[in-house]
C-alpha cells in the first residue's frame, strides 16, 4: 500500500513511545493520523504537531472504541492503516512466599484479567471495528486495508512474574494469522511486531545504569532499541503487499533469560 495523503490511519497509544514514533513516521510520509490514547494532553499536543486529530479512547470500552473510529472517520475519512500500539504491562508471579514472614501471596485474577482486557481483547476490539470499516472501501491495486499489532518477545520467552503479560502478547500473535484468514478474500492484511527492550516511558523511568545494563543483554547492537525502528518496521509492513500473517522478532537477537 502507498503510504500518502490520500490515506488515513489510526494509531492507539499514540500518545507515547512506539505508538507516537509510528504516527510521527506515517505523518512524515503526508497520512492523515487519528491517536487513540487516554492523555488527552500528551496526545492532542503530538496531533496539534503532526496536523492529525486525537481522539480519547480506552480501548477496554467498546463504546469509546466505536466513538473513537468514528470521531475519526468523520475528519479524515475511513482509515485503511491501523497500528495497535495501546498496552500495559504489571509484574506478579503466578504465587510466592514473603522470605522474611513467610506470607504466601498469588496473582490477582483481577490483576491478571486488565492486562488481558488492555493487550489483547483491546487489540481485538480496535481490530474488528476497524476491518468492519475498511470493507466499506473500494479496494486500491487490490487492497482495501492494513493492520499491524504489537506484541512483544515475551509471547515466546516471557520472565518470571510476565504471565498475564506474556499471555496477553501471545494471543495477540495467536490471532494474526486468523485474522489475516478471515480478512484475505476482502483485501486486507495483518502483521505483528514483537518488539524486545525498547527506550519507551516504561523504561525511561528507571536508573540510568539499569538502562545501561539491559542494553547491554542485546547480542547486537547492544543498546535499547530505538521506538523510530518500530515504526519503520510497522511501516514496511504496510507498505509491503505480500507482507501478510506474519508476526516479526525486531529484539536485536536478545532471547530473553527467566529473570
Amino acid at each position: 500500500m502507498d503510504i500518502n495523503s490520500s490515506v488515513s490511519a489510526v494509531v492507539t497509544g499514540g500518545a507515547s513511545g512506539l505508538g507516537e514514533a509510528t504516527a510521527r513516521a506515517l505523518a512524515n510520509h503526508g497520512v492523515k493520523v487519528a491517536i487513540f490514547d487516554l492523555q488527552k494532553d500528551r496526545g492532542e499536543a503530538i496531533a496539534a504537531e503532526i496536523r492529525g486529530v486525537f481522539c480519547r479512547v480506552d480501548v477496554t470500552n467498546e463504546d469509546s472504541v466505536r466513538d473513537g473510529f468514528a470521531r475519526a472517520r468523520e475528519i479524515h475519512g475511513q482509515e485503511r492503516i491501523l497500528v495497535n500500539c495501546a498496552g500495559t504491562a504489571n509484574a506478579i508471579r503466578t504465587a510466592s512466599r514473603d522470605r522474611k514472614t513467610g506470607e504466601i501471596r498469588f496473582f490477582p485474577s483481577d490483576e491478571f484479567n486488565k492486562v488481558i482486557q488492555i493487550n489483547l481483547v483491546g487489540t481485538f476490539r480496535c481490530i474488528a471495528q476497524a476491518a468492519a470499516g475498511m470493507l466499506t472501501l473500494d479496494t486500491i491495486a487490490g487492497e482495501r486495508g492494513v493492520i499491524v499489532n504489537t506484541a512483544s518477545i515475551a509471547a515466546e520467552d516471557g520472565q518470571m512474574g510476565q504471565a498475564a503479560y506474556s499471555a496477553s502478547k501471545g494471543g495477540v500473535v495467536g490471532l494474526t494469522l486468523v485474522v489475516a484468514r478471515d480478512l484475505s478474500q476482502e483485501g486486507i492484511r495483518c502483521n505483528t511486531v514483537m518488539p524486545g527492550l525498547f527506550d519507551t516511558p516504561l523504561l525511561q523511568g528507571m536508573p540510568e545504569q539499569v538502562r545501561q545494563a539491559l542494553g547491554a543483554q542485546v547480542p547486537f547492537p547492544a543498546r535499547l532499541g530505538n521506538p523510530a525502528e518500530y515504526a519503520s518496521l510497522a511501516l514496511e509492513m504496510i507498505r509491503n503487499s505480500y507482507f501478510n500473517g506474519e508476526c516479526v522478532r525486531l529484539d536485536g537477537a536478545i532471547r530473553m533469560p527467566p529473570r
